[in-house]
């Protein structure tokens, strides 16, 4: 059987947790809608058939033509039912970041668009090194605290291997400033982002090593005005389900003009250069 990455339970408890705040913490949700609207409105095409994959459906209320389903496996979706689908924010969650994927693309018709929002592996760096310093220190190892997340190169990597066409990955980088780590640590349980890892430490944890990680986040990650960096990495993917309307790459060797003549240069071939000390 294979390990869980995630413990369901715990994140749906800390997502409703969030919700019963009466203010649930949704920029970065908020960022990811107006950047993914603003990449459609450079495709030309019309979408009337779109699916969110997501945690917090409210943050893409009044998205026209869309069908919210949540995160869990396997995703209510039906094939070929979308001409576009969006994963928003939740693939570090997942157990199966592929097979996730790979469900969005048989939700596409063909030459329907995925695009997906995914945390990548800079987020929250100063967190996690200011808690792996202190928590050696204090109590002389590591337990998983913060969610693991992809770099750019493994999340671009997912998209071929889901299936999916003129694959594209690209990353933004958001920094804010904190009052505190105390101040961050809020916004994560507002977001609905605290651990909520299946292997994560269950005891509770001495105060004193939060205290020993807040000094050690002070002094590593300060921002003007007494407060501290807390870093944010969206990685955005997109790709398209086959179709035999989309652009085909020509075969070697069957171009009709010279890359030479194009640039305006001269080509010289492999081997006529003329070294040092030669004619």
């Amino acid at each position: 059987m294979t390990p869980h990455l995630t413990d369901r339970a715990a994140l749906m408890l800390h997502r409703a947790r969030a919700r019963s705040s009466g203010d649930p913490a949704l920029f970065l949700h908020d960022t990811v809608r107006t950047e993914i609207e603003e990449r459609l409105e450079e495709v030309n095409r019309t979408f009337t058939n779109a699916a969110i994959v997501t945690g917090f459906p409210e943050a893409w209320e009044g998205f026209p033509a869309v069908r919210v389903v949540p995160d869990s496996d396997p995703l209510d979706l039906e094939p070929e039912a979308h001409d576009l689908v969006i994963h928003s924010m939740a693939l570090h969650w997942s157990d199966d970041p592929i097979g996730q994927l790979v469900q969005c693309r048989r939700a596409l018709r063909p030459d329907g668009l995925m695009i997906a929002a995914a945390f990548g592996g800079q987020t929250l760096q100063e967190l996690r090194r200011s808690l792996a310093e202190a928590e050696t220190q204090m109590l002389g190892g590591l337990s998983p605290r913060v969610a693991p997340m992809a770099e750019i190169r493994d999340l671009g990597g997912l998209l071929q291997r889901a299936g999916l066409a003129l694959p594209v990955a690209d990353s933004r980088r958001y920094e804010t400033t904190y009052a505190s780590p105390g101040h961050l640590m809020h916004d994560l349980r507002s977001m609905g982002e605290t651990n909520a890892l299946a292997s994560r430490d269950k005891r509770v944890v001495p105060r004193r090593m939060f205290d020993a990680a807040s000094e050690i986040y002070r002094e590593s990650f300060p921002a003007p005005g007494d407060r501290i960096t807390a870093t944010y990495e969206i990685i955005f993917l997109s790709g398209w389900a086959p179709s035999d309307s989309q652009q085909k790459p020509l075969r070697p060797g069957s171009a009709s003009r010279r890359l030479a003549d194009a640039l305006g240069t001269t080509e010289t071939p492999t081997g006529d250069t003329a070294g040092p000390g030669q004619d």
